[in-house]
């Protein structure tokens, strides 16, 4: 068996049995890819399972040196590690593949880099003032009430792209979103006002308000791709000078961080993100660490 033949019933049986996700999905087969092809080259033949049994500790090394050397960082080699590891677990239980050496190889390490947010007022303009990109009235609610709900509840530009008109919150005031996370975890988010007036002008011109028709359409009818709304926001940041950090990402970002200023405990804002680990959600401490300080000094009995 080929080591590309191995690879695609490894993403078979990640997507099927296990359930991951299109893009988890995606990710680990890109890495993988990435290890198979510099061992093709390293060992001057495409590997099988016999090569990927036989390799050392210098082969697997030396695959770690060559990403170092084309830029990647440790975070970066961590992650193809961890899919190399996954990948190999696989063959063992499957194959029979055995590499010890693996087991010896020491994971780069990398601090978690700290969430980059957004000013209060630069989040703001991005919501009210994105549909100066667009000179079509529907474009222009489109990307008002997609930015407005990025900043609003705090979603990843997947999740929100994912979802359908069935999904688009209702204009109660009580209105709340279910949303689908990593994994297919789901979560609840309230909608604020302005993000339900936002969703609800841009229904009002939607072409095709059937239920399991994406909220979000792009040009051409399709869902909406992510690379458009990025370009979107590439564009209205350089016109108006904000930072290159000014993405779709940093608006779930501000979220947070804004939340956390507000006097938001991290387990709610865990819960809003919908992050498996608290430790994630603790790096935006650092974010507002003025504001910590300013708490502590309030409510210690000792400050």
């Amino acid at each position: 068996m080929t080591g590309e033949a191995a690879r695609i019933a490894f993403l078979d049986w990640l997507g099927q049995e296990r359930r991951a996700s299109p893009l988890t999905v995606e990710a680990y087969g890109a890495d993988i890819a990435g290890f198979l092809g510099f061992l093709a080259q390293h060992l001057g033949d495409e590997p099988d399972l016999a090569a990927l049994t036989a390799l050392r500790q210098a082969d697997l090394r030396a695959w770690l040196a060559a990403g170092a050397a084309d830029g990647a960082g440790n975070a970066t080699r961590a992650r193809r590690l961890s899919a190399v590891r996954s990948f190999f677990r696989f063959l063992a239980r499957r194959h029979g593949v055995d590499n010890p050496a693996l087991k010896l190889i020491a994971t780069p390490r990398s601090k978690p880099p700290v969430p980059r947010a957004l000013a209060t007022e630069q989040a703001r303009s991005v919501t009210e003032r994105i549909a100066e990109m667009s000179d079509a009235a529907a474009m222009q609610a489109r990307d008002t009430a997609l930015f407005t709900l990025l900043y609003g509840c705090g979603l990843r530009i997947a999740e929100a792209l994912a979802l359908n008109v069935r999904d688009a919150p209702a204009p109660g005031a009580d209105g709340m979103l279910r949303v689908v996370g990593k994994g297919s975890k789901e979560r609840i988010v309230p909608v604020l006002p302005a993000v339900r007036e936002a969703v609800g002008a841009w229904l009002a011109l939607h072409p095709d308000r059937r239920a399991d028709s994406p909220l979000f359409l792009g040009a051409r009818g399709k869902r909406l791709d992510p690379a458009v709304a990025q370009r979107t926001l590439r564009q209205f940041r350089r016109l108006h000078g904000m930072p290159e950090h000014a993405t779709p990402h940093a608006l779930r970002h501000s979220f947070a961080t804004h939340l956390l200023a507000g006097g938001a405990d991290l387990r709610s804002i865990q819960d809003l993100l919908g992050h498996v680990s608290l430790s994630t959600t603790q790096r935006y401490t650092s974010v507002d660490e003025t504001r910590l300080m300013d708490v502590w000094r309030k409510a210690h009995p000792r400050a």
